[in-house]
């Protein structure tokens, strides 16, 4: 734990020191296209900074960082040492010591801040956009990484399998233990469903007696299995009025007076002039 800690740390510091020489060479060249200092401080220093540091956090995340944490010592012998990770991560720096080594006997300061510069950015771009994927992919074709990526690649075939085949054997069992309680729920509903057919054939009058009724038989429905239970006791009536009325319109008052109860709700008239639940 405490060495990832460490090369996180010098991934970090070598991406601050990469953008902090970029920032350098924007600005130098902003000076010497003759831009004042406070046009640079305004664009350099909110924006151009702030877009350099982001372009190189994600080139890290892109070509090493995010593929750190995939990477199998077995498909990638060389990359995946803590030697080569730590040269990695030290890439910025090594190439701003050869850039110090570069601009030995220069007097100008400012040509040697700027060789140091150039020679971070330029080991930098080498190793992480360059060298880095090509060992990557020269690693994949060796035999051992071939045969261990086979390998991994099958156990991740069979596992994915495996989980297929448990969630359909899940949902296989929620939809039998769906049939079952339906089943139980039918058995009790039964005798809700024979007086709600009563209610709802009857003539045009006590209609506010007959809406209590059917009212207090949707919330003993709710009381029994929910929405589910209140939909299956309206399927249920529903079914059987039809059979002995052999009518293909009617108002379903079943629906409109069950409105509210639960999570009941009404919808409006459908083309065919029925009601139906939601």
């Amino acid at each position: 734990m405490r060495k990832r800690q460490i090369l996180k740390l010098i991934h970090l510091l070598s991406t601050g020191w990469f953008a902090l020489c970029a920032s350098y060479v924007l600005i130098l060249a902003l000076r010497q296209a003759g831009i004042g200092w406070w046009v640079i401080f305004s664009l350099s220093g909110h924006s151009a900074v702030l877009v350099l540091l982001l372009v190189s956090l994600y080139l890290f995340a892109i070509f090493r960082g995010a593929a750190r944490s995939q990477i199998i010592q077995q498909e990638h012998p060389l990359t995946s040492t803590d030697y080569y990770m730590v040269f990695y991560g030290i890439s910025p720096f090594l190439g701003g010591l050869a850039g110090i080594a570069g601009v030995i006997g220069m007097k100008d300061i400012t040509q040697c801040l700027l060789g140091v510069a150039y020679g971070s950015m330029g080991t930098t771009f080498l190793v992480w956009i360059i060298i880095d994927p090509a060992i990557g992919v020269i690693e994949n074709f060796l035999p051992v990484s071939r045969q261990h990526r086979k390998k991994r690649l099958e156990r991740v075939r069979v596992l994915r399998e495996k989980q297929q085949r448990e969630k359909q054997l899940l949902l296989e069992k929620l939809e039998a233990d769906e049939k079952i309680l339906r089943s139980e729920h039918q058995k009790i509903l039964e005798p809700f469903s024979q007086k709600l057919l009563e209610l709802v054939s009857g003539n045009a009058t006590n209609l506010e007696k007959r809406e209590y009724e059917v009212v207090d038989i949707g919330v003993k429905a709710w009381q029994i299995g929910g929405l589910n239970s209140m939909q299956q006791l309206h399927e249920m009536t529903m079914g059987r009025y039809k059979q002995k009325h052999k009518e293909t319109q009617m108002v379903d008052y079943i629906m409109m007076w069950w409105d509210g109860i639960g999570d009941w709700r009404a919808q409006p008239l459908s083309e065919k002039g029925e009601l139906r639940s939601g």
